[in-house]
């Protein structure tokens, strides 16, 4: 491509609303534009890279005997009604009437119409195992979209599905799905890490997620360095550092006035926040239910709703006010009438504490819990912060954001049984078809590699999803224009995806903007190399430069390449 003819609209300052790194990159490189918030344009650079990201999913996903579909985005209210997921969704789920007044969605994700395709064809056993995945545009109405393509309203998602008769051949698909995985990531160049993750709104038995550990990710991952343990911190265990000696021995109400929260009745009775326990109530269908945890914890909503069902919440002030007549801020265990009393293994033997009252300005200091506490059960409730122990080695977890690439689940009968995809075994027995999902974020992927791989001076494009491999830039073109034209036209003929800078620019303006856009290799052609009979190649990543001779250059630019995309893949 010649740039000359090319639209790659760069800007010279970083954009004003631009949060993260690869949002302020990628709009000043000329890759994408904002439509609307969460919603974007990925211009001829984006999407170049993004194709080159697609053709690896492609080809690894054909590899492991995926079969390609394209499904419709626009689907009818009734199969998310039959999956129970049209409530469960909520706001997230972008809704529509057609002139008829018939409920659609715009689809977040597909379990259900591939369901629904799968209780259409898949009667037999023989029929079976199937992997079916697509590349296409999901909607979600995201109510912060935020760090421009890694939190959007509008995103485009590889997202396949296994159907298995057996429990062992879904083991199967998930194993060829997460080596796949692997595979893809490699390729693409990525530093990531799988971790143990929740299931969520997906449902199913086990679920891993592919993390980019970044600054700018909202994913929260607890890292063991010594073992290797990793997971996200909604289902990561850890064992909490022990709280300190109390200064309270006997137990008795104070007068706290004016304090409510942990940090004001910390500083007021002077005593850690580990010794100071929360009590927070949650309402479970008609039962009242308190839980228990330390004042330096916070509550894991996921683990949470494993032990208390999925249909608590917690209660609102109001609520509380109405039932107990006194604020959240002064609840505690000792005297409460609830139907359970649930605490977090970190409460368990904790001595001298510090509990609300349950009266207005006032709480019970020295307290034992297990003793003066009637405890229903212990459970694993809270988010593990840095420095606690791992759990396989004991030695401690390091907690870090992280971008979220992939996730893969074994939803096994959730799907089948609620919409009725059955087939007939060998026996002649009717049995539900057992599944598993896998997602990839496209955009993720671009948006993390930038992510990782960017400096002072702009990007720095992995070899593979770069939107051209090298850049041709001559000081002055009145002198070399033949020569870098002869380059640039073996350098296709070679299928080397390279852009040739021909514009009317100084070399100074062509540099700045080759390394803001970050093509992996540069070739500065001038008059004076030129003379000895040689080209300067630069290396973008690393700035190391090198002469090579004018005979030979393109057969050595050649090699390089194709070393460089093999080494992006390992």
């Amino acid at each position: 491509m010649k740039w000359s003819k090319a639209f790659i609209p760069t800007l010279k300052e970083d954009p004003k609303e631009a949060e993260t790194p690869s949002h302020r990159l990628l709009l000043r490189a000329g890759f994408i534009r904002q439509h609307q918030s969460g919603v974007y344009i990925f211009l001829p650079l984006g999407w170049r890279s993004m194709l080159k990201i697609m053709e690896i999913v492609r080809q690894e996903m054909d590899a492991i005997g995926a079969q390609e579909v394209m499904l419709p985005a626009l689907t009818s209210a009734k199969l998310w009604e039959e999956s129970g997921r049209w409530e469960a969704f909520g706001d997230d789920m972008f809704r529509l009437q057609d002139r008829k007044g018939h409920d659609m969605a715009l689809a977040p994700t597909h379990e259900e119409i591939m369901t629904d395709l799968a209780r259409v064809y898949l009667r037999s056993y023989r029929d079976l195992p199937q992997i079916w995945y697509q590349m296409q545009t999901k909607f979600r109405d995201e109510p912060r979209p935020r760090a421009g393509i890694l939190r959007v309203r509008e995103f485009i998602m590889k997202d396949s599905y296994s159907f298995d008769a057996t429990w062992e051949g879904l083991d199967k698909s998930y194993e060829l799905h997460r080596v796949a995985y692997k595979k893809i990531f490699d390729r693409c160049g990525l530093k990531y890490t799988v971790v143990e993750a929740s299931s969520g709104l997906m449902g199913g038995s086990q679920s891993e997620e592919f993390m980019v550990v970044s600054p700018s990710g909202e994913d929260r991952l607890a890292i063991c360095e010594n073992c290797g343990y990793s997971a996200n911190v909604e289902v990561a265990e850890g064992e909490a550092a022990p709280a300190p000696e109390s200064p309270f021995k006997k137990r008795e109400k104070v007068y706290t006035p004016n304090v409510k929260s942990v940090e004001e009745v910390s500083g007021f009775l002077n005593v850690p926040p580990s010794l100071i326990v929360k009590s927070l109530l949650y309402i479970v269908g008609d039962r009242w239910v308190l839980v228990l945890i330390r004042g330096d914890h916070e509550v894991n909503e996921t683990k949470l709703a494993k032990v208390l069902g999925g249909d608590a919440r917690m209660a609102t002030p109001d609520e509380v006010m109405a039932k107990f007549g006194m604020p959240v801020g002064f609840v505690g265990p000792i005297g409460i009438e609830v139907d359970e009393i649930v605490a977090d293994k970190a409460v368990d033997g904790l001595k001298g504490a510090v509990v609300g009252a349950n009266e207005e300005e006032h709480h019970i200091v020295g307290v034992d819990i297990g003793t003066d506490v009637k405890v229903s059960r212990y459970e694993d409730l809270r988010t593990v912060v840095s420095g606690d122990k791992c759990p396989k080695c004991g030695a401690p977890l390091k907690v870090v954001n992280a971008i979220e690439i992939g996730h893969i689940f074994k939803l096994g009968t959730k799907y089948s049984e609620s919409m009725g995809a059955y087939f007939m075994d060998k026996d002649g027995k009717r049995k539900p078809i057992i599944m598993g999902s896998y997602g990839i974020g496209i955009g993720r992927i671009m948006a993390a590699a930038v992510e990782l791989y960017h400096d002072e001076k702009g990007i720095s494009w992995p070899m593979t999803i770069a939107p051209y491999e090298i850049d041709i830039i001559e000081i002055d073109p009145r002198k070399t224009s033949e020569i870098a034209e002869k380059i640039y036209k073996r350098l296709i003929e070679n299928g080397i995806d390279v852009i040739w800078d021909d514009r009317e620019a100084t070399a100074g303006f062509k540099f700045k903007d080759a390394d803001l856009i970050g093509y992996p290799l540069r070739l500065v052609i001038s008059p004076r190399k030129v003379k000895d009979n040689l080209v300067e190649l630069q290396f973008r990543r690393d700035d190391t430069k090198i002469d090579l001779n004018l005979e030979t250059a393109v057969e050595k630019i050649v090699d390089i390449v194709k070393d460089m995309r093999q080494k992006a893949e390992r």
